[in-house]
């Protein structure tokens, strides 16, 4: 019969612990170093696309704009039509009852 003999666990030297402790900083730190670069990334694209949408905006407004001043020549051009054709009605009715 022979006996398994269980060797007792070696401990970690000082400096093996503090160099353990140093990875799991340093590899903390490149997480933490990996999500800043995807969240700037992130914000970078969305700042993209907000200026996008901004241009978009800016030329939206324009093609308003130029609606809103073709309205409102053809409004001035009625509104003339209209003094034009209540000047003529005045004159007819005091030219019928003259």
């Amino acid at each position: 019969m022979s006996a398994d003999i269980i060797p007792f666990p070696i401990r970690a030297t000082p400096s093996d612990a503090g160099q353990e402790r140093l990875q799991r900083a340093l590899a903390a730190l490149d997480a933490a170093l990996a999500s800043q670069r995807a969240a700037v990334a992130e914000w970078r694209a969305s700042l993209a696309q907000l200026g996008e949408t901004m241009n978009g905006l800016g030329a939206s407004l324009n093609r308003y704009r130029g609606s809103l001043t073709q309205l409102e020549n053809k409004v001035g051009a009625l509104n003339r039509e209209a003094v034009a054709l209540e000047a003529w009605a005045d004159q007819a009715l005091s030219t019928a009852k003259g």
